[in-house]
């Protein structure tokens, strides 16, 4: 029992040397012939079509990215909350998921430049909460915003009077939204005007956005050299309007709403 509890202390400590010490991991993509990427799969950002594929904004930028290195790609879906820790550990190269920079994160990871830009904001349950229509009215006792786990879009802070519960998943998170055991959620775009156009009846979206976030790609720490490749090929890929033309396709239409296995 011993030697096996050595054993294994002793191949968590080679493993995370070998993270520690390797070299770039713009090098090991390139020498491998494949990029894996990690992200988690959310409207418009990830999802899957009526054929099971992921499409989304991330999956073009990935898949642009692979491109433009020579290599393939690999998508590696992860539950959110999980999904720094599996980009420490190695189980994939890089996050493209529509990851929020924050102080916290840049602790545990490296960002990138931002390659998008979101805005944030208060959506409200009108059955449970008819009269709220200000932010102002979101920051009271009684107020319960249901927030995703792991999510940067939090009304810890925004809202500090407010209640907020956890939940594991976005599906989970709506569903106590719609069926009424919570009073509002707090959502990047353009969830807030895919949900009002969906659920008229019940959505009302609190004006004006409560921040903007900027979004980049993450990897592990202390590799300069792939961080300013990386950085390189944002930049390139923002002067050339591609980065654009795709998050207005993904963000402001909804030309590819066909393309939704829920469709």
């Amino acid at each position: 029992m011993k030697k096996f509890l050595f054993s294994s202390v002793l191949a968590l400590a080679l493993t995370s040397a070998s993270l520690a010490h390797a070299g770039p991991v713009i090098d090991d993509i390139k020498s491998a012939g494949v990029i894996r990427v990690g992200l988690g799969t959310f409207v418009p950002w990830a999802f899957p079509n009526k054929d099971g594929a992921l499409i989304g904004f991330e999956v073009d930028v990935a898949n642009k990215l692979a491109e433009d290195l020579g290599v393939k790609l690999e998508l590696v879906p992860t539950a959110w909350d999980a999904i720094i820790p599996s980009l420490v550990s190695g189980q994939f190269d890089a996050i493209i998921g529509g990851l929020t920079i924050t102080e916290e994160r840049a602790k545990t990871v490296d960002f990138t430049i931002p390659y998008e830009h979101s805005q944030v904001y208060a959506v409200v349950n009108k059955k449970v909460a008819p009269d709220v229509t200000t932010l102002e009215q979101l920051n009271k006792p009684g107020v319960t915003f249901a927030k995703r786990r792991g999510s940067a879009a939090a009304a810890i802070d925004r809202f500090p009077l407010a209640k907020t519960v956890l939940f594991d998943d976005e599906n989970t998170q709506q569903q106590e939204f719609f069926n009424g055991n919570v009073t509002a959620l707090t959502v990047a775009t353009p969830t807030q005007a895919l949900l009002a156009e969906q659920y008229p009846d019940i959505v009302r979206v609190v004006e004006p956005a409560t921040e903007q976030t900027d979004e980049g790609i993450a990897i592990r720490k202390d590799d300069p050299t792939s961080l300013a490749a990386l950085n390189e090929w944002i930049q390139k890929r923002t002067d050339d309007g591609w980065l654009q033309e795709r998050f207005d396709y993904w963000f402001k239409g909804r030309a590819w709403a066909d393309q939704a296995a829920s469709n």
